[in-house]
């Protein structure tokens, strides 16, 4: 069992795993493609092809898709040069992707840190649902982005999911009074199907088909639905954080 005063120590060794996956495509930040060591202006290039790409999937849609060419255009460089850093739209989105990902400890994951009580555990789990949800509803461009490369088949996207998911299923299990090994445990079991359910339910509910296709069905208040299911997620949520820590209880 992990009790409450050991979890800040253990989850502060877990915070870095959602900064730095992704890494990898970033180039390490530092070098271009051919394993030159960026200088200022090279980090500065870097850094204007990144917001630029940044903007243009915030403001893309599905008759618009970004490409490397109207990316290289808005930033002001050569396809060369954007072929130095990001040799496919694919690392390129990984990149940006890991961007997104560096605010999410602050948004969202913070919230799984702090050890919920045992008597507010469903104002714990609501709130952790919903800083998440909305943090995919600011980011829902390049949530779907992301997915639609995971179902062509893309492992390095398939990897990067892996990455960013362990270290919520790890604070998770840490909130039921798991123990991080072995990961098929109990609480690590449930801290998984939990976790792919709410990352699951952001990516539905942030989907503008989702919208269009519950108005054609009569719902009069989408939000207010949306709402129903986050409530309804935490609520599980909260249910099995209670069962483990009574479990853990009993074997104590």
């Amino acid at each position: 069992m992990v009790r409450s005063e050991t979890i800040p120590t253990v989850v502060s060794e877990l915070q870095p795993s959602v900064q730095q996956a992704g890494s990898s495509a970033a180039m390490a930040g530092g070098y271009n493609l051919l394993g030159q060591r960026l200088g200022r202006k090279g980090q500065e290039t870097r850094e204007r092809i990144l917001v630029t790409a940044l903007r243009l999937i915030e403001a893309s849609s599905k008759d618009a898709p970004v490409t490397l060419t109207s990316v290289a255009r808005d930033a002001s460089v050569g396809m060369t040069t954007l072929y130095l850093y990001f040799p496919n739209l694919g690392d390129l989105v990984l990149a940006v992707l890991t961007r997104v990902m560096d605010c999410a400890d602050s948004a969202f994951v913070d919230r799984l840190r702090a050890r919920w009580p045992d008597d507010g555990l469903g104002a714990g789990a609501q709130g952790f649902i919903r800083a998440h949800y909305q943090f995919w509803r600011r980011n829902s461009r390049i949530l779907h982005l992301r997915n639609s490369f995971e179902d062509a088949g893309d492992a390095r996207f398939l990897h990067y999911r892996n990455r960013v998911s362990r270290p919520l299923i790890e604070l998770l299990i840490l909130q039921m009074d798991g123990v991080l090994e072995p990961m098929n445990s109990p609480a690590g079991n449930s801290a998984t199907v939990l976790t792919t359910g709410f990352e699951r339910l952001a990516t539905i509910t942030t989907n503008p088909i989702f919208f269009t296709n519950l108005r054609d069905i009569g719902v009069p208040d989408v939000q207010a639905y949306i709402d129903d299911l986050l409530n309804a997620k935490a609520e599980l949520i909260a249910l099995a954080v209670r069962h483990h820590r009574d479990k853990a209880k009993n074997l104590s």
